[in-house]
């Protein structure tokens, strides 16, 4: 299993300002259809289809252990009749984002607005636990979100499922 190190900030908007000012540089923008199926209070698995401004279409199966700051992950590319195999007849509604990447000093930042929640955040990765812990965040990022629970993609999914 690979380690996931990650924190995740309240977006209060898309900062236009600093990429027109090229303060940050735009990386990649996918769409992303995220879906559930498993989970527990410390583990889930999930499955996505991402496709990239292009049009072009991947699937992923991820397996996350954990809570926290630092979380187990095991992530893998699956083909797309795997994918129709493991949602046909659920029903279940798919969470769905846009991801705008974007390069700052070095890191790269994961902003996610999402589309059937009044919602827009910011992750980053980090290699190691003390990158984490000496990272400053931007003045456009808002309040830190930590484990918050009502902001984790799966409370949100589910919360999607009762509607």
């Amino acid at each position: 299993m690979g380690a996931e190190i990650e924190k995740k900030f309240l977006l209060p908007a898309f900062p236009t300002e600093e990429l027109s000012r090229s303060e940050i540089a735009l990386v990649s923008k996918q769409y992303i259809y995220q879906t559930y199926l498993a989970f527990s209070e410390d583990q889930e698995i999930r499955v996505r289809k991402l496709v990239d401004s292009a049009g072009s279409s991947h699937f992923t199966h991820t397996f996350k252990s954990g809570n926290g700051l630092v979380r187990e992950e095991i992530e893998y590319r699956i083909s797309e009749s795997i994918y129709k195999q493991l949602l046909e007849r659920t029903g279940l509604i798919p969470l769905e984002k846009i991801r705008t990447t974007v390069a700052y000093q070095g890191y790269h930042f994961e902003m996610d607005e999402y589309k059937q929640v009044d919602l827009m955040v910011v992750e980053v990765e980090f290699p190691d636990l003390e990158a984490a812990q000496r990272f400053e965040a931007p003045s456009w990022f808002g309040r830190e979100l930590g484990q918050e629970e009502e902001f984790r993609n799966k409370s949100m999914w589910v919360q999607l499922q009762k509607q």
